[in-house]
């Protein structure tokens, strides 16, 4: 077909035997679809149309704002459409990437997903958001596979259209824990928000699997301009015991910076506490920043779900970068967010790949995605194959396939592999007390 890009309408039973079929319709889709049974009309989204048309997908991420910003994302995610573009498309057609901010706000995140709903977007791929209760149901009631989130909300491991391509913070805190086991006291700062909250039965089930206490939750907020308070109290929480020194883990995302620069003047009177973070808080970018071998980070453990920046299997992204976006320094190879919507477009385009000649629509994305898919990301993660009852189903997970994680040190300033090869986390996972 070529032309005029035909759209085709999704029927109410038709949005529910597809998830149906698999055993899971989440409260956004039951939304969506009592919205439907009241007039609400055609699903929109759900063709990509065929022939020579563009795909269009969509990526965001929050830029310019006061706390977590991720503008690598959106930014490497249009270099890579100019570089598929470049070489021949995908599968012979335009790949066409819309990009959103949403400012890490509720109203905005939903605006991007209907947004992404209007111009019939086939996939929202490698995106960050912190508001999934915003932006899933939109997705949901219009049928769009959100592929690779960053793994920041419980909502990316449950959704049956979420397709994670990491365990998200969850399975970062979890290996944290238990690489903190040997630890002291330990003490986690962490957002005053509901994705905050969700963050101490994680880590403590780590520290739990080691035969370690729970951490102290200390709560801040996460748009503070200084954390002098916070830094003190969980100094003095980890130095109860003055023959064990314990641990300070900062989870504050963007703000870990402002945090560190309070506890590198705290820290005088306590100079045996360690720090430990997950990757996404810290990068070598913050370590040399933060003083390199002589700063507060040295000896740290930090957890991220993939290999080492200087890994050769990085090698694909980092020739992308060179060829469409050598300058642009919004794109840090090194940064988790850049590097999960590499693994994120990667599986898109195998996914489009396997459709052939076949129509290319949100439903038949999302539809290839449940049928046993396997994607292969070049050892940057194992395979990756969508299921609805997989391993983590019990606990709450029930889309997180992924829940390897890599335990990284600082060693004379520089982020190295802390042990070779990946860390499962998925029985640890399995004894966590976390409520949804």
């Amino acid at each position: 077909m070529t032309g005029r890009r035909r759209t085709r309408s999704t029927s109410l039973p038709g949005l529910l035997t597809r998830h149906a079929r698999k055993g899971v319709l989440s409260a956004g889709t039951a939304v969506a679809c009592a919205s439907l049974l009241v007039g609400c009309g055609v699903v929109p989204g759900t063709t990509g149309g065929a022939g020579d048309d563009p795909i269009t997908v969509m990526t965001w991420a929050p830029e310019k704002t006061r706390a977590t910003n991720k503008p690598g994302m959106p930014a490497f995610a249009r270099a890579y459409a100019r570089w598929v573009n470049a070489n021949g498309g995908l599968n012979g057609r335009e790949l066409k990437v819309l990009t959103c901010n949403d400012h890490n706000d509720s109203v905005a995140a939903a605006k991007c997903a209907r947004q992404a709903a209007k111009e019939n977007v086939v996939a929202v791929v490698g995106s960050y958001s912190q508001y999934a209760d915003s932006f899933f149901p939109s997705l949901e009631g219009a049928g769009i596979p959100y592929i690779g989130g960053y793994g920041i909300t419980n909502a990316e491991f449950t959704s049956p259209l979420s397709y994670p391509v990491n365990g998200g913070q969850p399975a970062l805190l979890a290996g944290l824990g238990r690489a903190l086991a040997d630890c002291g006291p330990v003490a986690l700062v962490r957002p005053d928000t509901i994705a905050g909250d969700q963050l101490p039965p994680l880590l403590d089930s780590g520290l739990k699997s080691g035969g370690h206490a729970p951490a102290r939750d200390q709560r801040a907020p996460e748009d503070a301009t200084e954390y002098d308070g916070h830094a003190e109290r969980a100094l003095r929480a980890t130095t109860s015991d003055p023959e064990d020194e314990g641990c300070v883990v900062p989870a504050l995302g963007d703000r870990n910076g402002t945090f560190m620069d309070s506890f590198r003047r705290a820290r005088e009177a306590y100079p045996d506490v360690r720090t430990a973070a997950v990757l996404g808080s810290v990068d070598q970018t913050v370590i040399d920043a933060t003083g390199g071998a002589s700063g507060p980070y040295e000896g740290s453990y930090i957890t991220g779900w993939y290999p080492v920046a200087s890994d050769p299997r990085w090698d694909g992204m980092k020739r992308v970068i060179k060829e469409e976006a050598f300058g642009d320094n919004r794109i840090d190879p090194a940064d988790a967010g850049v590097q999960t919507t590499w693994i994120a477009y990667s599986v898109f385009r195998q996914v489009v790949e396997s459709l052939g000649d076949g129509e290319v629509s949100a439903d038949t994305v999302a539809e290839a995605l449940d049928d046993g898919f396997k994607a292969d990301t070049g050892e940057l993660t194992p395979t990756l194959r969508w299921r609805f009852q997989d391993e983590l189903a019990s606990v709450g997970f029930p889309r997180l396939v992924n829940a390897n994680v890599t335990l990284q040190v600082v060693r004379d300033g520089r982020l190295v592999s802390a042990r070779k090869g990946f860390v499962d986390t998925t029985r640890t996972l399995q004894d966590a007390d976390v409520n949804y």
